[in-house]
């Protein structure tokens, strides 16, 4: 394999793909890349068994082939080289890929391409294709409420299903750790439905999200029981699923909160934030004090003192106190994107509904803290 390529368009495609490998690994050859060369283009290739991405882009190819190489040494090496450098690369079949550049030159060890593990290809039994715009919503209002307790594994990501509000059919996105839950959905597209409900893994939202901020094309989404696709410009990235069941999200959402109280979504944001910041401890409660059109924050710590503030809100019903994390608080209401937020209240010992007043698409549930 012998090709020429730009830096920046291999520094791009590297910085796609080098990140989805682990940074120790039992198996050497899952520290690689395969790169692989031939019809103008130079295709990289990662993976960590569960998550395998493919990056492909344009180079001049001198001999078509393929090889492996250390991802991350690889990329550092082309991170570190002049901006505007040509990078010639070059595997003589004998272990070694040869990296020249200007006056630089690099020999990395390569291992066997066929020691390198397949999760990509494969037939998917749903196909349809999201606007970048809808996957970045699903993501973003929903990813902070991914529960990091491995014991639950089935928490450990986002279910993505197809259900129904209203009459209308929905893709819909739910990730909850116990203590907060997140819903949020769009339209169904053409080719979903009947899809089966699948937990994506916190490790590929998190690279996918990173990708779709590249791109402003439709995302081409295929999906198994067992995989997950997401094809875009010149990537490709597959994951397996997580093996599991999701609980019955609906039956956490309450129903007779009969409290409501709406506020400017920016002013209650940035209220909690500053009463929050009486404590270090992020999980201290701050507490929220109800009475006609007026919200009260306080919060209070015994090596830093106490806080209060005093807030506008639309509010009418019998005095109410309630305490919630400050910390999870806060990561929902900087998801309200529109100018009012509304909370759906019971009493100081139930959970609490947060939502946008003028897009309902988007909801969250908040349980309460003892204060």
């Amino acid at each position: 394999m012998k090709l020429t390529i730009e830096r920046a368009a291999l520094l791009k495609a590297l910085s796609h793909v080098q990140s989805v490998v682990e940074r120790r690994n039992t198996i050497p050859i899952l520290s690689n890349l395969k790169l692989e060369a031939g019809d103008g283009k130079l295709s990289l290739n990662a993976t960590d068994m569960d998550l395998d991405i493919i990056d492909q882009v344009a180079a001049e190819i001198s001999t078509p082939g393929t090889t492996t190489a250390p991802a991350h040494t690889l990329y550092e090496i082309v991170r570190k080289l002049p901006e505007g450098s040509q990078v010639e690369l070059n595997a003589d079949g004998e272990g070694q890929l040869q990296l020249t550049s200007g006056r630089s030159r690099f020999s990395l060890a390569c291992l066997p391409t066929d020691d390198f593990p397949v999760l990509s290809g494969g037939d998917m039994g749903h196909e349809f294709s999201l606007p970048v715009a809808e996957i970045r919503a699903l993501i973003d209002k929903t990813w902070f409420a991914i529960s990091t307790e491995e014991t639950r594994y089935y928490l450990n990501g986002i279910y993505i299903h197809a259900a129904e509000r209203d009459g209308t059919a929905v893709l819909r996105a739910v990730a909850t750790d116990g203590h907060r839950l997140a819903s949020v959905e769009c339209p169904l597209p053409d080719g979903a439905a009947g899809m089966p409900g699948v937990i994506v893994p916190r490790k590929t939202v998190t690279e996918l999200r990173k990708l779709v901020d590249e791109t402003t094309d439709d995302i081409a989404v295929g999906l198994s029981e067992t995989k997950i696709r997401f094809s875009f410009d010149s990537a490709v990235l597959t994951s397996k699923l997580i093996d599991g069941t999701f609980p019955d999200y609906r039956r956490v959402i309450p129903e007779g909160n009969d409290k409501k109280m709406e506020i400017n979504a920016k002013v209650f944001a940035d209220a909690v934030d500053r009463v929050s910041a009486i404590s270090s401890e992020k999980s201290r409660a701050v507490k929220l004090n109800l009475t006609n059109d007026s919200l009260t924050l306080s919060a209070s710590s015994p090596d830093d003192g106490n806080a209060t503030e005093e807030v506008e809100a639309s509010y009418q019903g019998e005095e109410l106190e309630i305490g919630f994390n400050a910390a999870y608080l806060l990561d929902i209401t900087r998801q309200i994107e529109g100018s009012n937020a509304r909370l759906l209240l019971a009493d100081a010992a139930s959970p609490t509904i947060l939502s946008e007043v003028d897009d309902t698409s988007a909801l969250y549930v908040l349980m309460p803290m003892r204060v």
